[in-house]
This record gives structure tokens, sequence and C-alpha cells, in this order.
């Protein structure tokens, strides 16, 4: 099992009926009530330093809409991107899920596989394989759910395939693009790649359409089109072209984040690189730990990987 885990996040073991839970109906109530059907699409975000996973679905209007965030239970390595395989890294940036990438017959209680390295990833040279998102609570580079909530996540993707979605985006964080976090994080060596998931961020929340993803020059561009010819991440980017509205309400959020951070630099907000001993969990269940260090049966999983890691907070270490 240990080595299973360290290659990857998931191996087949059949369990028939799990893949195929019902959407609880509770949550359908709440879909029902934001104006969304079952079979409408989604869309999923996840956070690493809030340690949030959040499945946005699209209204009737077109938009999307937040239908409900679920604690990670744990994510390996630190904030940043994932460089190569076995460095215990969960990815960031932005990935297309189709069903295909669906595994009911995983380990890991259900899973997805992320399509981790996509063409950005490529054009840096990162390598890993089988970068999930799955139940059980253990991770070395995968984003591990409990084994309710992974089952709640499972099915609303399953029925958004079944109503004819073709991919699910998702959109790998290291954290809410805040100003505060911004300040704090403005010197860390990555900054300038999460300045560029900032910008896929933006487009989404400024109008709440799934932004289209491309890439060129290493960077991923959000609906831009070229003059002429395919966008390649391993090639430079052209003169783009973007919707005129949309760039100018992202434009516009850009302008006056900007402005945010300036004034709380000004402040005296120092620069910070967050350091953690490997990964983190939702705070809720760091209490139920915290509590009963061996109460897995709250999070309907066998363990929690790396409990060692748990013990202390992550560190904010001052950057001069």
């Amino acid at each position: 099992m240990v080595s299973v885990i360290l290659l990857g996040c998931s191996t087949p073991q059949f369990d028939a009926a799990k893949h195929l839970r019902p959407i609880p109906t509770v949550l359908l109530s709440d879909m029902q009530a934001k104006g969304m059907t079952s079979s409408a699409p989604i869309l999923v975000r996840i956070f690493k330093q809030e340690n949030e996973l959040e499945v946005w679905k699209r209204e009737s209007s077109g938009r999307y809409a937040l239908l409900k965030t679920y604690g990670i239970c744990r994510w390996s390595g630190q904030l940043g991107p994932k460089n190569r395989e076995g460095d215990r890294q969960a990815p960031e940036g932005f990935y297309l899920v189709t069903p295909k990438q669906m595994n009911p017959r995983s380990e890991l209680f259900l899973s997805f596989d992320l399509g981790f390295p996509n063409e950005v990833d490529r054009a840096h040279g990162r390598s890993g394989r089988h970068l999930m998102v799955h139940g059980e609570c253990t991770s070395s580079g995968c984003y591990a759910m409990t084994n309710d909530g992974m089952a709640e996540i499972y099915a609303l993707a399953r029925e958004a395939f079944a109503g004819g979605q073709k991919g699910i985006q998702v959109q790998a964080l290291p954290f809410r693009m805040t100003a505060e976090n911004l300040a704090k994080y403005r010197a860390d060596p990555n900054f300038a790649f999460w300045k560029n998931l900032k910008e896929g961020s933006d487009h989404f929340e400024v109008v709440r359409h799934e932004p289209r993803v491309d890439a060129c020059g290493g960077n991923y561009v959000f609906n831009a089109s070229a003059p002429r010819g395919p966008l390649r991440a391993s090639r430079p980017c052209p003169e783009l072209v973007y919707e005129p509205e949309t760039a100018a309400l992202v434009e516009e959020k850009q302008r006056n984040d900007t402005q945010q951070v300036a004034q709380l630099v000004r402040a005296g907000t120092g620069a910070f690189k967050r350091v953690y001993l490997d990964g983190d969990m939702h705070k809720s269940y760091r209490r139920l730990l915290d509590a009963a260090p061996s109460s897995y049966a709250s999070f309907n999983v066998a363990e929690v990987s790396r409990l060692e890691a748990l013990k202390g907070e992550p560190l904010e270490m001052p950057i001069q």
C-alpha cells in the first residue's frame, strides 16, 4: 500500500455501490432553492491554504453560483506548484477533468484525475502522474477528502457528465486571492506564477462564467484569442485579443486589488513565506483529531496520513 501511494494516489479495487450513491436530498433541496438542476454543469475551486474545495454549479441564468464548500481532509507538501514526481506537492493550476478521468475503482474510495501535467506544467518541465482528488484522507501529492465528502463531489460530477458536460474545470489555487494574501506573499519565489493564476481567478469572479483557458510563453491566458494560429505554452505569446467588456471588468478588479495591496504594504504588512511540515487539513478536522487523535471514524476514513506533520501550525517566515 505505501509504495502505491508514493507513486500516485489510486489503484483499482472495485466496489459496485459507492460511485452510484445519489446526491443527498439536502443538497438537491439547496440546488432547487438556487435555481440549479442536478444535471447542470459544475466547476471546482481548490484553495490550499484555506483547506477548502468549492463546488460551483451553473444556474438557469448561465452564471455559476457557489453550491457547497467542503473541507479538505489532507493535502501534502507546501504552497506552490508541483515540480517533479515524488516531491509530495499537490498541483496548482487550471485543469480539465473529463469522464474518462473519473475512477470508480479507486483504492482511495473514489477519485478523479486532475490531468497533471497540463500544457503549462509541461512547458516548465514539471513531472508527475496520478494526481487526484480522492477520499481516504491520505496524500502524497493529492487533494484528499473525507469519504462522505468525496461521495458527494463524485455524484455531482457524475450527474453533470450525464447531463452533457464534456469537461469540468478545476481551479487549484494556493490561497484565496485577497489583497491581504497578495501583500503577505509578494516576495515568495512563486509569486509571479500565482499572479498568473489570479488572472484566471479574476476572470471567473467578475463574470461567473467558466474562463476559456489557453497557454503561451509558459503562462496561462484566459478568454483570449490570437489573430492567427493556435496558442501553445511552449511558444511566445503573440498579440492577444480579449473580449472588451470582460477585459474591462477584469482590469478594473486588478487595478483595485493592486491599490489595496499597495495600501497594505504602506501600512506595514510584512512579506512572508508560509512553511508547512507537510501540508495541512481543514481546521474542523484538526479540532477532531486534537480531541481524539485516533478518531478516524469521524471522517469515515481508515486513517490520516502523516499525523506527525499536523501537530504544529504552519510557520510564517519573514522575507527581507
